[in-house]
């Protein structure tokens, strides 16, 4: 008995085995676009691409594909195409959804395209001032069903522009003439009233104020509506690191004297962290950080920061370099595009060619210009105690840093394509113990990519800097110019180019530095990494002038993780004495530039 139980079960499983042996779409004269276009589109082509075997749901998706291949046709443009499917020969609009073979061996998709279709009339009506419809919804253009939608977007995105918040489509009339292979489309907008903003209603927040959460979004409530302050006041929200999500929804309907009611949907973002980072050179040795972070110090979703860093452990550079910076960072003071950041620093800095121990206090304003630019300006105090060949000073500088900074980067860790130029300016007057001066730092990166998928990126990067006073021995040391080692000439001994006179070596006053990368992505997350490294010191303010240089070069590898890649040097100096005599390492995370 337990015999012909076995042997009924194995015959039952046997007979209802599906094996869909193939699915071949065929569309003869059809051009190479369009016949990826739909197999791209087939639900048969992806359930066999994905293993299905279940003959019910090829049944379903051969069913299906007569309307997604149709409405793939007419994004192309064709407007009289005929599609067959067929089961084992059997067209599967005959075969009941319910009533699927047991196997089914081959299906058979057929598409006879037809004529490409062009457009004869193509209006839309009414449209802003300011829109100008798609050069591809035009009389005698191909008549794409896509160009029809997207022609509609742009007068859509138009009104709202405008302020008119609720335009939408009103009616339509498609009309395809077939003897003459010409669609006419005509499609009428109702824009709807202009409508300024309205009350702004807040959930999710449960432990930051209100008050402050108005503040740092910026709504302009009784200002005419616009589509691009919602996005920017997310995107400011966003930014302040205390929410993981922030979303603006727009009422269904008007409000009172034409205003539009929002809802902003909030998620807060856990209140601190922690987060450690290292890196690795042969000479400079060990780098480490570690820092504490508090996201909502004083309940107004402000930066609170302590941050350790410590380097030159094991390294060949003079000695342990460490320091500790407490932060306080407040999002939106004086206008929403203005942050107030404080710091307070106690360094110390052990290099080769002097001994700093420092302490730092500044307050700036950020001032945010657009999504990618940005400018701050500063005051701070800095008192130090400097040990070089020179001897030992102390002073005290009154600073009042100033940068800008554009950044149109794809991506900051690990950036294919953009630019990002940065300028720092720190004017500063000697209060004891140093001269007067200032100090210039220019710093431009640059990104093309090419090929599949972006596989091939150029990198480039130029460095240039100058410190206005008077003679190095009487401005501070670590303010001086020095280069070799990562950041400046992979290869070179760390901060190996500096200046030697009759009283020591120090840095100098000007600096200019080069890099060339070229990354190839071999797979998804290996790459693999040429550089060449150029750095110029010079004894005066004035770059390029009476000083010397040094270049080194090699190759590295990546590994592409979730945070950025991790990085893997290896550089030889190119000039001086040991050229090509020894090789450096370098680790660490995110792209060298």
């Amino acid at each position: 008995m337990s015999r012909q139980i076995m042997m009924s079960v194995a015959a039952a499983l046997l007979t209802t085995q599906v094996s869909a042996q193939s699915v071949e779409l065929s569309a003869p004269g059809a051009p190479d676009d369009v016949v990826d276009l739909l197999r791209a589109s087939s639900l048969s082509v992806s359930a066999s691409a994905e293993g299905e075997t279940d003959p019910q749901n090829f049944v379903a998706a051969a069913r299906a594909d007569y309307r997604t291949l149709l409405t793939a046709l007419y994004s192309a443009g064709y407007y009289a195409g005929e599609i067959g499917i067929t089961l084992d020969g059997t067209q599967a609009a005959n075969i009941a959804p319910l009533a699927a073979p047991r196997a089914i061996q081959t299906i058979q998709i057929d598409v006879t395209t037809g004529p490409q279709f062009i457009f004869g009339k193509a209006s839309i009506t009414p449209v802003t001032s300011a829109t100008t419809l798609p050069d591809a919804f035009a009389t005698g253009q191909p008549a794409k069903s896509a160009e029809i939608s997207n022609a509609v977007s742009v007068a859509i995105s138009d009104w709202r522009d405008a302020g008119h918040a609720k335009a939408a489509p009103a009616g339509q009339q498609i009309t395809a003439r077939h003897s003459q292979n010409v669609l006419d489309a005509t499609v009428q907008i109702a824009p709807g009233p202009q409508l300024t903003f309205g009350e702004v209603t807040i959930n999710g927040s449960r432990r930051i104020r209100e008050t402050a959460i108005r503040r740092i979004a910026g709504i302009p409530v009784g200002r005419t509506y616009n589509p691009d302050d919602i996005d920017q006041a997310a995107a400011r929200l966003r930014k302040t690191g205390a929410f993981n999500s922030a979303a603006f929804i727009e009422a269904d309907d008007i409000g009172p004297n034409n205003t539009l009611p929002i809802t902003l949907e909030l998620q807060e973002a856990k209140l601190r962290r922690l987060g450690v980072g290292i890196e690795l050179s042969t000479i400079e040795g060990l780098r480490g950080s570690i820092y504490w972070l508090h996201r909502n110090a004083l309940g107004g979703a402000e930066r609170f920061q302590i941050e350790g860093k410590v380097a030159g452990i094991g390294g060949d550079t003079g000695g342990i370099d460490y320091s500790l910076t407490t932060s306080l960072g407040i999002p939106a003071v004086l206008t929403t595009r203005t942050d107030f950041l404080a710091t307070a620093t106690i360094s110390r800095e052990d290099e080769p060619a002097y001994l700093v121990d420092k302490v730092t206090v500044e307050a700036a304003l950020t001032r945010e210009i657009g999504d990618d630019k940005s400018t701050s300006a500063g005051v701070g105090l800095l008192a130090a105690r400097e040990v070089t060949d020179a001897g030992t000073r102390e002073y005290i500088l009154l600073t009042f840093p100033l940068s800008g900074q554009i950044d149109r980067r794809d991506d900051v860790a690990n950036a294919k394509d953009g630019y990002y130029l940065n300028l720092d300016i720190t004017p500063f007057v000697g209060l004891r113990g140093s001269a007067n001066g200032g100090r210039i730092f220019a710093d431009a990166r640059a990104y093309k990519s090419f090929g599949d998928d972006d596989r091939f990126t150029f990198a480039a990067r130029s460095q240039i800097g100058s410190l206005l006073g008077a003679s190095s021995n009487t401005l501070p040391a670590d303010f001086q110019f020095f280069s070799g080692g990562g950041g400046t000439v992979r290869g070179q001994g760390y901060k190996s180019l500096g200046i030697t006179d009759a009283t020591g070596t120090t840095g100098g006053l000007s600096f200019v530095g080069a890099q060339l990368e070229a990354r190839v992505d071999v797979t998804e997350t290996i790459g693999v990494v040429g550089f060449v490294d150029y750095g110029f010191v010079g004894p005066t303010s004035t770059p390029f002038e009476d000083g010397d240089w040094h270049s080194g070069a090699g190759l590295g590898l990546r590994y592409n993780t979730g945070i950025g890649p991790i990085r893997l040097d290896v550089a030889t100096p190119t000039s001086g004495d040991d050229a090509f005599g020894s090789a450096q390492l370098y680790i660490g995370i995110g792209q060298s530039f």
